[in-house]
């Protein structure tokens, strides 16, 4: 664990970096989530219809989103060893430009009548672009951030990181839900489904040029330094590494089960009408981006474990009775969603200050990216997967469970990190 050492002074134009942080990190939750919300359209046009199975091309669409999923560790990885080696501005740069080359590329695919098979061959590779850029930006804007803060604010900063990503999330619904509703069916198979990712591509134009006019965080004394090789943090700081995974398993099954699965779950298991539970999770979704830096400001005022503690133990208590407490009404899954919202913030609002706290600067980006994006794969991405394949087993009532025990098990963790919200950042 790194500890006190003298840190620079911060940067002059604080705004300016959250800015660049903040709007490129949405743009690649933007494009990321937009893939999701139009599933059904991509499946109709780029894929072969199943024989006998009219969900042959939508599970083929899935299992594209899956190989974007697990490309997001390489993404930490290599992007965060860009970012150690040459700087976090330059990281952040080739982050938003893969992700708006990506998102292009989804735009552009051709569709399977025009195509054949070259048609999911485009893309399965923009996936992966996007899976490398959303694993990389991660590793990137987390010390970007975090080191861009005044001493005494590092988790305010931290905070903005999961605001971002909310805001890219619900942009992303909005845009999918109005051309839905405006479009007619026709319209919306044929060419409006495209219209999302093509506008992500002139974001993310924006937010490269904003990105570009960024301070550098990296010290001179980093910029100095050895480049560290591209497997320098696993080799040298197993310990941190694996403390990351252990920091993120709780959080990352948690969030991915609360702002993304909760509305199927409840509609599986709850008989919640569709519309009501899309309009709970999108409420309840703005309400989560609004307590992130209420969350980064308490944590620099008390501190990084009373937060991760109050998360932990308030899934592994809650979890089981929040989402049993699941009924066919709206107001009541909106209040479990919400009640979920204020403990996972806990967590979500300093995570990157927490993460960024843990490596030495001159292979922070690296050492978060990887174990990081490896953890959310393993337990973030699965997390629709083991709720749906314990309803297939008859087993729903066991889901609650998992999530509980999974944040038990990271709260033994948070109870042996040292507080770290007060010492010098090391740069």
């Amino acid at each position: 664990m790194t500890s006190v050492q003298t840190a620079p002074a911060p940067t002059k134009r604080p705004v300016r970096q959250l800015l660049a942080a903040s709007v490129g990190n949405a743009v690649e939750w933007y494009d990321w989530y937009a893939y999701t919300f139009l599933a059904t359209y991509i499946a109709a046009e780029i894929f072969p219809p199943g024989a006998g199975s009219s969900l042959v091309p939508l599970l083929s669409t899935f299992a594209v989103f899956a190989v974007g999923f697990f490309m997001r560790p390489v993404g930490g990885l290599l992007m965060g060893a860009v970012a150690d080696r040459h700087g976090r501005r330059t990281a952040l740069t080739v982050t938003i430009l893969l992700m708006g080359g990506s998102s292009l590329l989804v735009g552009l695919t051709p569709s399977y009548a025009t195509a054949g098979l070259a048609a999911p061959a485009v893309l399965v590779l923009a996936r992966l672009l996007q899976g490398l850029s959303v694993g990389g930006e991660f590793a990137a804007s987390t010390t970007f951030l975090v080191e861009s803060a005044a001493p005494g604010r590092r988790g305010l900063f931290s905070s903005f990181q999961y605001v971002s990503t909310t805001a890219g999330q619900l942009l992303a619904s909005g845009v999918a839900t109005l051309l839905v509703d405006t479009l007619a069916p026709d319209a919306m198979h044929g060419w409006g489904w495209r219209v999302p990712f093509l506008l992500g591509a002139v974001l993310a134009l924006t937010g490269f040029w904003i990105r570009r006019g960024a301070q550098e965080t990296r010290s001179d004394s980093g910029r100095q330094a050895p480049r560290p090789g591209l497997l320098e943090a696993l080799r040298r700081h197993p310990r941190e590494s694996l403390l990351i995974c252990g920091i993120t398993a709780g959080g990352t099954l948690a969030y991915y089960t609360w702002t993304s699965y909760l509305p199927t779950y409840a509609e599986l298991n709850a008989g919640v009408d569709t519309s009501d539970a899309l309009l709970a999770g999108t409420l309840s979704l703005a309400f989560f981006g609004l307590l992130q830096p209420l969350g980064g400001l308490l944590s620099d005022r008390v501190g990084r474990r009373p937060l991760l503690l109050a998360f932990g133990l308030g899934f592994a208590l809650l979890a089981v009775p929040l989402l049993h407490a699941l009924r066919d009404s709206f107001a009541v899954l909106l209040l479990v969603q919400c009640a979920g919202m204020v403990l996972l913030t806990g967590f979500t609002s300093i995570s990157a200050a927490v993460n960024a706290e843990i490596f030495p600067p001159w292979v922070r980006a690296a050492g978060i990216g990887f174990p990081y994006s490896l953890t959310v794969a393993l337990f973030g991405g699965t997390a629709p997967y083991v709720g749906t394949l314990f309803k297939d087993l008859g087993r729903s009532g066991l889901f609650p469970w998992y999530v509980s025990v999974v944040c038990l098990l990271s709260t033994l963790v948070y109870l042996r990190l040292p507080e770290t919200a007060r010492t010098d950042l090391e740069r």
